[in-house]
């Protein structure tokens, strides 16, 4: 077990102190929303019995304390989010948009990945990553590539018009930082994601962020894109934390806009993976995805939205030509520099807690508390 998860303050960034978290531990009486500040650990169970209604009122202050967050039992932390609906955003940055064109070219065969990623990356590279998506050079770029028998329909998200937002996992299906996560025992060519995620209120405001793993099997959504739905939502493959850091006068949008974040990962097989993504580099604002995820919808509790990643690993693990796919017992690190670490060990699905503890068993734990009306 790494020091992250022994002591929480590991998986905390450098400024946490002067900061304002929001996250949720489960306690002997059930899961309770709780607040980081100024060092402490407050329940604020009493204030507002979940995390979504604890952002909707907005009220920070007060809760029990429980004690320093060195004191706090790592074992406890859950997934900081509750009854928030989780999005996500795809082909956000030029790479990823790349990386999909070259998984629906291949129809998921990894074998011929790297050939299609040199002839794509030769007739699109530049041009992709210069182009403001919606704009007419974008319009003018889209014509070019359709004229030239290039187009997909991810090239039609990552620079046109409307960008791709879908239903990542279900409500209080995600996992937390020291969980593990969940690869689909049938899936041979898969891959983390790691992305800054925002989280919303009922009227689409962005009150914080934090950390997401949007595991991804590259293989199921290269064969066809209809199966994006078995592609990202299997049991314990979304993970998000360590805590959502709330917007204040020390932690901004702009924040989010200039975040750099890493990961690593590390296998029980000697193999060690070091990428970055840069949100500098995304190629919508992150408002823009907001408003997209919003559209013309309603989300009573809130939701969460993974931003995209720039991240695509490549780095051959086994045999040339092959890249990057997952073992069990792989360690992901996530991490950024204003919003902490989320660390997860992979598993295949089947091996990992299945879910259990829904919506109706959280509405009857609460009620047993007498936390409602």
């Amino acid at each position: 077990m790494t020091e992250a998860k022994r002591d929480l303050t590991g998986a905390m960034p450098a400024d946490w102190r002067t900061g304002l978290f929001v996250g949720r531990i489960e306690t002997a009486e059930g899961p309770s929303p709780v607040i980081v500040r100024d060092g402490m650990v407050h329940d604020m169970s009493r204030v507002a019995p979940t995390v979504s209604a604890l952002i909707a009122g907005g009220d920070y202050e007060g809760g029990t304390v429980i004690g320093p967050l060195e004191a706090l039992d790592p074992a406890t932390l859950l997934s900081p989010i509750d009854l928030h609906c989780v999005k996500a955003a795809g082909v956000t940055f030029a790479v990823s948009a790349l990386e999909r064109v070259i998984e629906e070219r291949a129809r998921g065969d990894h074998r011929r990945a790297a050939e299609l990623r040199g002839r794509l990356e030769a007739a699109l590279g530049g041009g992709i990553r210069s182009v403001v998506p919606g704009s007419p050079e974008a319009a003018a770029l889209k014509d070019a590539l359709i004229a030239d028998g290039m187009w997909s329909q991810y090239l039609e998200v990552a620079i046109g018009p409307d960008a791709e937002i879908f239903t990542k996992s279900p409500v209080l299906s995600t996992v937390a930082h020291g969980a593990v996560v969940g690869v689909r025992s049938d899936s041979t060519w898969n891959n983390p994601e790691p992305e800054v995620v925002l989280v919303a209120d009922a009227a689409g405001r962005a009150v914080g962020a934090t950390l997401g793993n949007d595991v991804n099997l590259r293989d199921f959504e290269g064969r066809s894109a209809l199966l994006l739905g078995k592609a990202k939502d299997n049991t314990a493959s979304c993970s998000i934390g360590p805590f959502i850091r709330l917007f204040d006068a020390g932690y901004t949008m702009d924040d989010v806009r200039q975040a750099d974040v890493a990961m690593t990962i590390t296998g029980t097989d000697g193999y060690v993976l070091e990428g970055a993504s840069t949100m500098r580099e995304i190629s919508r604002d992150p408002e823009d995805l907001l408003r997209q995820a919003l559209s013309e919808h309603h989300y009573p509790d809130g939701f969460v939205l993974f931003c995209g990643t720039l991240f695509a690993p490549t780095k051959d693990r086994d045999e040339p030509g092959r890249g990057f796919t997952h073992k069990t017992g792989d360690v992901v690190t996530i991490s950024s520099a204003r919003l902490g670490t989320l660390e997860n060990t992979v598993m295949p699905c089947p091996e990992a807690p299945a879910w259990r503890f829904g919506i109706g068993a959280l509405m009857a734990n609460l009620a047993a508390r007498g936390l409602l009306g």
